[in-house]
């Protein structure tokens, strides 16, 4: 669809961005309208795609009679009417000036053609020209408005098109692009915290603004925390997968409603593909990049999201008292990039201008001492404040100095089409400990507990005291899971060491060192290097030691990495490999993280890889529930010193004795589930955030999924291994799986 320029170097929306560079601002603005659509063929101009769109052609003749009707026909003397008719057709909802062609029959007008529509600007703007040279008063406010207006015209030609071509089975791409610039993993969104008070918002006189914008005033605002960056869609897939658009509790009446009569179930422009979420942009359909910002979502959508992360919208009085001073910069259609990227490194507030348009929690309306102009232009944005909600800070397809700090859009709050997305905002100052509050455990756990099912990460059992209770565990008469894999190994680890090559290299997941991997090593002295990967340099510096003390013919290369994410390995981890992952640790996975970690095992393993898997399998209930829930209550003080944990390091104030532990089996899940029950109503207050919970309600602390053979072949096998082998323990069972690359 794309087409370029005369020496064919660029396309057509590059020649927008160098029109912007000529000295002249009315030819600037003008020819970038023309480059925007000079690509699009004739039909692509013509058509409309809903009532809220509206055709390109029309766009530039609607822009093109603002000019002549607000500033010709009234101040240049002898100027002649291009067509009398252009009137009607290209009126937009100006009323004082007469009747206009309904705004949802503009795709109705095959004429006047593209052809004549140039034609019509190209009459203008010789006619502008005359003006120009001739001033009077007035005329440079009239015509700065007229400017800012056809850069308004100009986005919505960018969203418009994108709507339209969305409809197409083609799914053409406005502008090609061999990828959308997505950029790295931002990590978790930080929290950047405001005092609030009295403070001035609206436009502060000095340059152009909209009539919207003013008068400046006073509000007063109590403390607030904005978050430091946009939401991601890989954010955004964890709303969905939790049951975002089903679950009635999280939207407002209104938006609920709107759920059920159009289906929703993603943001506009997506639809699942074979191998996961796709969506529809400006350079064609893409799959979804997981850390650029979501868009195309509602009012009711960015709310109903706000409600599930236990947050809230920012007011645009909050959003505009944190923007006063930035730079209003970032990817803005200058940068040609045609679509949201990922927030790159920097202190404080990211993303503030350009991405994506950020709703507000704020109706849109008048301001104190608000007064339209008089006559047909004070209809531009008064008319206007009733029944929208505003957004702040720009998009990528918004030019280049067109916003600032005090810049009002507003849209329907069911609105989508258009570059919208979600920052997300807090009540109350800055956290009291700001070390703690700004440390990786501190935002997991404000964003479990934030969820209507709150969480924890099992992940988060493992301090010092933690570890000498789950090691207690291990030791208990209901915990089979330790010694019946033990009894496996010393039974069959020679027969697990046959599928070991001569001169390959042990790569276990999780440092390891302990009975069950030495039992591997002395059944197997053909291995040459013991590789273990594991996120804690002290317990891999000492199994690493205990190993090369006690091996001293294998080379011993530790990695100190989250295994889960590890990319590469040591140089001294030489092929052939053979991954080791004893336990029943991979079931703390669920099934997508299973195939997920067996997919990153085979990338870092490489080709003809083996890999030994602990598993334990699926059995009565009794018997699973009891593992769990000892008649001791070791596992119990395990599960409560989690909460012992947040309280000592994140300042929390969670009564331990107002919990209690609850092991349940899932049968539908195939899963033992650990929670903490509240034993009546409370609040609890963790790293500055207070958090409610009722009678009942619980905290969903751990899962230990249990497998079949044949199930887990296949989540093996959606990762690309094959089961080759499995060795299986009496009852109760536990099996250890070679899996062959």
């Amino acid at each position: 669809m794309a087409s370029f320029d005369k020496a064919r170097l660029a396309p057509a929306p590059a020649r927008a961005a160098r029109a912007r560079s000529a000295p002249d601002p009315y030819r600037k603005v003008r020819d970038a309208s023309l480059a925007l659509t000079a690509h699009l063929s004739a039909e692509d101009q013509a058509a409309q795609s809903m009532p809220d769109a509206s055709p390109a052609k029309w766009h530039l003749a609607h822009t093109t009679w603002f000019f002549e009707t607000f500033l010709l026909v009234p101040h240049l003397p002898g100027y002649r009417v291009f067509d009398p008719a252009f009137g009607y057709l290209f009126n937009s909802y100006y009323e004082a000036l007469g009747p206009r062609q309904p705004r949802p029959q503009r795709g109705l007008l095959t004429r006047p053609s593209l052809a004549q529509v140039l034609a019509y600007r190209a009459h203008v703007d010789e006619a502008m020209g005359r003006l120009l040279a001739a001033p009077f008063d007035g005329m440079a406010e009239l015509v700065e408005l007229g400017l800012a207006h056809e850069e308004q015209h100009q986005e919505l030609i960018l969203m418009d098109v994108l709507h339209l071509f969305a409809q197409s089975p083609l799914k053409p791409a406005y502008v090609p692009a061999p990828a959308l610039p997505v950029g790295r993993d931002p990590g978790p969104a930080g929290e950047v915290a405001f005092d609030g008070g009295v403070v001035e918002i609206g436009h502060d006189g000095e340059g152009f603004a909209f009539d919207n914008e003013g008068p400046r005033h006073r509000v007063y605002l109590e403390p607030y925390r904005l978050a430091d960056r946009l939401v991601t869609n890989g954010e955004w897939l964890a709303f969905m997968a939790d049951g975002g658009y089903r679950r009635p509790e999280l939207w407002l009446s209104e938006g609920w409603a709107r759920v059920q009569a159009e289906g929703w179930e993603a943001p506009l422009y997506w639809e699942q593909g074979e191998r996961g979420w796709l969506a529809m942009t400006l350079q064609g359909r893409r799959a979804i990049a997981p850390h650029a910002p979501v868009t195309h979502v509602s009012f009711y959508e960015a709310d109903a999201y706000a409600t599930w992360a236990g947050a809230r919208l920012p007011t645009e009085a909050e959003w505009e008292h944190a923007a006063q001073g930035l730079a209003a910069v970032g990817n803005m259609r200058e940068q040609l990039q045609f679509g949201p990227a990922a927030a790159g490194s920097a202190p404080g507030l990211r993303q503030m201008f350009g991405d994506v348009w950020e709703w507000t929690r704020s109706a849109y309306g008048p301001y104190p001492g608000f007064h339209p102009a008089g006559g047909a232009v004070g209809e531009y944005n008064g008319k206007f404040m009733i029944g929208q909600m505003v957004l702040r800070g720009g998009c990528c397809a918004t030019p280049a100095g067109h916003v600032r700090a005090s810049y009002r859009n507003f849209f329907y709050p069911q609105q989508r089409w258009m570059f919208s997305g979600v920052r997300l905002a807090w009540d109350g100052p800055a956290q009291p400990d700001g070390a703690a509050a700004d440390s990786e455990f501190a935002r997991d756990v404000v964003a479990g507990l934030s969820r209507p099912q709150k969480t924890l990460a099992a992940k988060y059992f493992y301090d010092a005291a933690g570890s000498d209770l789950f090691e207690a565990i291990t030791e208990l008469p209901e915990y089979y899971p330790t010694r019946t894999e033990l009894a496996l190994m010393r039974r069959t680890a020679g027969e697990m060491a046959a599928a070991i090559p001569a001169g390959a290299s042990l790569v276990e997941f999780g440092s390891g060192a302990s009975t069950k991997t030495r039992l591997l090593l002395d059944a197997a002295p053909q291995l040459a290097v013991y590789a273990p990967i594991d996120i804690s340099a002290s317990a891999l510096d000492a199994a690493a030691a205990a190993i090369g003390r006690d091996y001293p013919k294998l080379a011993v290369a530790p990695l100190v990495e989250d295994f889960t994410k590890a990319l590469a390995l040591p140089q001294a981890a030489r092929h052939p490999r053979i991954g080791y992952f004893p336990g029943s640790t991979i079931g703390n996975f669920t099934p997508e993280e299973v195939v997920g970690f067996l997919s990153g095992a085979r990338r870092l393993l490489g080709e003809d890889a083996r890999f030994l898997v602990g598993i334990d399998l699926a059995k009565d209930e009794a018997t699973l529930t009891a593992a769990y829930d000892d008649a001791q209550g070791v596992t119990a003080a395990f599960n409560l010193n989690l909460l012992a944990r947040i309280n000592r390091e994140l300042g929390g104030d969670f009564d331990l004795a107002a919990f209690r532990h609850q092991a349940v089996w899932n049968a539908e899940q195939s899963r033992i589930e650990m929670h903490l029950v509240s034993e009546r109503d409370q609040v609890v207050s963790v790293a500055g955030r207070r958090f409610r919970f009722a009678a009942g309600e619980t905290i969903h602390t751990e899962n230990s999924y249990k497998f079949t053979l044949e199930g887990f072949a296949e989540l093996a096998a959606e990762a690309g291994w094959k089961l080759e082998r499995n060795w299986e323990s009496p009852a109760p069972s536990f099996a250890v799986v070679l899996l062959r690359a």
